[in-house]
């Protein structure tokens, strides 16, 4: 094809992608009904074109900000970073975070649904180079705010998940677990990153992001690593090692796969009262704004989760060729959760500090927000409460306000951690910011997750 006509075909069928957003089926049940323990699971409906429905992101405006609870304080403890994904807490109170986004990946999202996927994901602001790097912020005055900031390691592969065990900083980059030397107070690492073991990567790699967590004992981490494909389109022999937690021994390097059938997992928590191991899920798309919701849930070592024979325990999805009822009969249902297409990222397990004390027994979770839903769900962070280790409840608003009143966004929220005060912390990938979340004072009782509050 001429590169003039080739230029013209291109524009004119990016015209006519961008102007499916919003087209395809719209919800008919709102996101609660798809939310706690017993979520309702509408047939599912398929179509040539699928839902596309993407808030442009556009950032915060000058002075604006995302909208805390009642009861609950709000301050921009980082702003001007470039795509903060994931955080994590050392004991002196400095907060890592990667500074990340996507590696390249040549042989992902090929032919026409890939490169409408290239669109929308260019729309979503994830497109951007990644910078490879962590930053140190040190907030040395306690007012809340990050007065130092350093580039504490940089010339990584798209890092996201971190761990500090003893003296040794884990970081998962996108293709293996590396660590380097840590000592209290360090601003900057100088040491290059020692290989622990490498996670599946290569040039598919459609779920890029991998998070570790250290065991409390300090003997073993556990690792994220998401599926190569929505429902094994991609062929099942590019899906080795992947939509899974995997289990890694510290002193040996050796690994195994502790829960499988986890489409793209990403937060994980110890939860304090029962010690079980917690995961916040990602599950498919494509099969209507109703479908699938995301969940959390504790992990059971050897447990598989469906992915991708079944859905939410044993919900066969028809799609997937060949069949296999064997897995689908092992399957195991989620605990609870969290939404259609919310794209719930972010999790971590509440303390006593300086929130609300009905916000010290829960999960906070970050919800990045949908693109496979009409209309949009997610683009916020809630609180789910817990009760002797389970979940006890509806959920609670704590931070909105990502979208705009056009439906753009101005933010989207990703990892969630406690500061060593109790407050919460928010990366805000869009936004370019680290948002804090205190308070003393009771929140209010917020509405479900697609009601306004009255």
């Amino acid at each position: 094809m001429h590169s003039t006509t080739r230029l013209a075909f291109m524009l004119s069928a990016t015209v006519a992608v961008l102007s499916l957003a919003g087209c395809g089926d719209q919800a008919s049940l709102p996101v609660s009904a798809g939310t706690g323990p017993n979520p309702t699971l509408p047939a599912p409906k398929s179509s040539l074109i699928p839902t596309v429905n993407i808030a442009d992101a556009i950032g915060w405006p000058q002075g604006a900000q995302p909208v805390a609870a009642q009861g609950l304080s709000l301050t921009a403890f980082a702003t001007g970073l470039d795509h903060p994904r994931w955080m994590l807490a050392l004991p002196n109170g400095d907060i890592l975070v990667a500074e990340t986004n996507a590696p390249p990946k040549p042989e992902d999202g090929k032919g026409i649904k890939g490169w409408v996927m290239g669109l929308v994901m260019g729309k979503a602001g994830a497109k951007t180079p990644s910078a490879n790097r962590i930053t140190l912020l040190r907030d040395s005055d306690g007012d809340g705010k990050a007065d130092v900031r350093e580039p504490f390691i940089e010339g990584l592969n798209s890092p996201f998940g971190m761990a500090l065990v003893g003296g040794d900083l884990y970081i998962a980059d996108t293709d293996a677990v590396v660590k380097v030397p840590y000592k209290p107070g360090d601003t900057r690492i100088a040491a290059k990153p020692v290989k622990v073991v490498d996670l599946p990567g290569g040039p598919i790699n459609h779920h890029w992001t991998k998070n570790i967590i250290a065991s409390r004992d300090g003997t073993k981490l556990y690792a994220t690593v998401g599926s190569n494909s929505n429902v094994g389109e991609n062929g099942m022999e590019a899906e080795q090692g992947r939509a899974a937690i995997w289990e890694i021994d510290l002193k040996t390097g050796a690994h195994r796969i502790f829960a499988s059938g986890l489409r793209n997992p990403n937060g994980m928590d110890w939860e304090p009262t029962s010690g079980a191991l917690w995961t916040a899920v990602n599950e498919r798309d494509e099969i209507g704004s109703d479908l699938v919701p995301d969940y959390m849930t504790s992990v059971k070592d050897g447990g598989f989760y469906g992915w991708p024979y079944s859905y939410y325990g044993q919900h066969v999805d028809q799609r997937v060729e060949p069949q296999r009822p064997d897995l689908v009969a092992k399957a195991i249902p989620p605990d609870y959760a969290l939404g259609p297409h919310t794209a719930s990222l972010g999790l971590t397990f509440s303390r006593r500090g300086d929130l609300p004390p009905t916000l010290q027994e829960g999960a906070f979770i970050g919800q990045h927000g949908s693109w496979n839903r009409d209309p949009a769900s997610g683009y916020k962070v809630i609180f789910v409460p817990f009760r002797n280790g389970k979940p006890a409840g509806e959920p609670v608003d704590v931070l909105t306000g990502f979208l705009d009143k056009d439906g753009k966004a101005q933010g989207r929220p990703v990892g969630v951690i406690l500061d060593n005060k109790g407050a919460l912390l928010v990366a805000d990938d869009v936004g370019n910011a680290i948002w804090r979340v205190g308070g003393s004072a009771t929140a209010q009782s917020a509405e479900r997750p697609d009601q306004p509050a009255k």
